[in-house]
């Protein structure tokens, strides 16, 4: 199972972002394989509707869980709709977040 993780930086000591929608990275951890990738997200920047767009990109990735702090009411819809488990999680490390699954 693939899971995304909110990142400030592309790295494993980074802390988990305080934002989902708005987020600098996605550390997308395959359960299986036990690796790791981080990807820029792509809605960061947007001028609006920055939720969903995210929620489109992890879901395009193969993602069934999201660990953030919070999510926004639009993309909680949207994970609902998808099927996205979604997690609440702050104040540790990606690495820290992993370890837990």
């Amino acid at each position: 199972m693939k899971i995304a993780i909110v990142s400030e930086k592309e790295s494993l000591d980074a802390r988990i972002d305080s934002r989902f929608g708005r987020c600098a990275y996605f550390a997308i951890y395959d359960t299986d394989s036990k690796t790791t990738e981080f990807f820029p997200n792509p809605a960061k920047d947007s001028p609006e509707g920055a939720g969903p767009a995210a929620v489109k990109f992890v879901a395009s990735k193969g993602v069934k869980k999201v660990v953030a702090p919070e999510f926004g009411g639009k993309a909680e819809t949207m994970l609902e709709k998808l099927q996205i488990e979604m997690v609440s999680e702050k104040d540790k490390t990606i690495s820290e977040i992993i370890r837990g699954f």
